[in-house]
């Protein structure tokens, strides 16, 4: 599943803030959201939110900005649309 997300940097712990229409909202612990330090934040995260492997989660676009396309692998279609479903 192809997912697209919005980074955010903040000083608190990392999180799913929202889903606005197909896109996920998230904060993650780094001054920035545009190195390698944040994607692998990032990439760690949603591996544990959508309980998947580190190397399931596949960025596909955008790993030097706020907005990234990122590839899910390794569950479902069903099943993780249930989970993007969750989030408020």
């Amino acid at each position: 599943m192809i997912i697209k997300v919005r980074v955010i940097p903040t000083a608190g712990n990392n999180e799913v803030v929202s889903r606005i229409g197909s896109v996920l909202r998230m904060k993650i612990k780094n001054k920035k959201v545009d190195d390698d330090a944040a994607n692998a934040i990032m990439k760690s995260f949603l591996a544990d939110f959508f309980a998947v492997k580190d190397e399931s989660i596949i960025i596909v676009k955008g790993a030097k900005g706020k907005e990234k396309t990122v590839e899910v692998r390794d569950k479902s279609e069903e099943e993780l649309r249930k989970i993007m479903d969750s989030i408020p």
